[in-house]
């Protein structure tokens, strides 16, 4: 291994083969086992990788060091990514595809890796949080062009701060370039229900159909 990261697999390595990966990234203060059994709720062919953040804080763990929440101090994501792209160089032959997948401080992880690499990724699910800004990373017109991109949230999501949101959303509509579907759900708070799952669920089965 490239790193020392921490990975727990939906599947065992013999099964994996030719199957689509999902890179799993759990939000501030969790651990991998925050999506153990999510493979279960997406489309079948599907393994999951949820990978433990590197910096331990308190009883969990972080992607990155912040200046705040929803804004990582850019030397810091840079390190995580590095670490990242070097496991996914180790593992990521022979699946079908591979895409992110993150919650809260997971999404600004999982959309700077998007945002640094987007031609790696066949699409990214985006929950409960911000994109990455001002933390070094492109964020060029167009940067992510033609890349599938799932943004769902909570009306009642209080954790992130709405100018990030906001500023995300108008990004991701307007100059991303990304194929966007966005959800937001009315009764949700920072949190992530079935109904989320489900769409993000037929989410990655049209995408899965666009790339046979």
């Amino acid at each position: 291994m490239p790193s020392d990261l921490q990975v727990l697999w939906s599947a065992d390595e013999a099964a994996r083969a030719d199957t689509h990966l999902l890179v799993a990234l759990h939000g501030r203060g969790a651990d991998e086992t925050a999506f153990r059994g999510l493979d279960k709720l997406l489309p079948a062919g599907t393994t999951v990788a949820s990978v433990r953040a590197p910096i331990g804080e308190g009883g969990g763990w972080a992607w990155f060091a912040n200046r705040g929440i929803g804004r990582p101090v850019a030397e810091s994501i840079a390190d995580t990514a590095r670490q990242l792209f070097a496991w996914l160089d180790e593992v990521a032959g022979g699946f079908a595809s591979v895409s992110l997948f993150g919650f809260s401080g997971g999404t600004a992880m999982a959309g700077g890796l998007l945002l640094a690499e987007p031609q790696r990724f066949a699409a990214a699910v985006l929950l409960a949080g911000t994109l990455p800004w001002d933390a070094g990373l492109p964020e060029t017109a167009r940067r992510l062009a033609d890349v599938p991109v799932f943004y769902g949230r909570g009306a009642l999501d209080g954790v992130i701060p709405l100018d990030l949101i906001e500023r995300t959303l108008v990004w991701l509509r307007t100059e991303s370039g990304a194929l966007l579907t966005e959800r937001e759900y009315a009764d949700l708070a920072h949190t992530i229900s079935r109904q989320e799952l489900s769409d993000a669920h037929d989410f990655l089965a049209e995408v899965r159909d666009g790339l046979s």
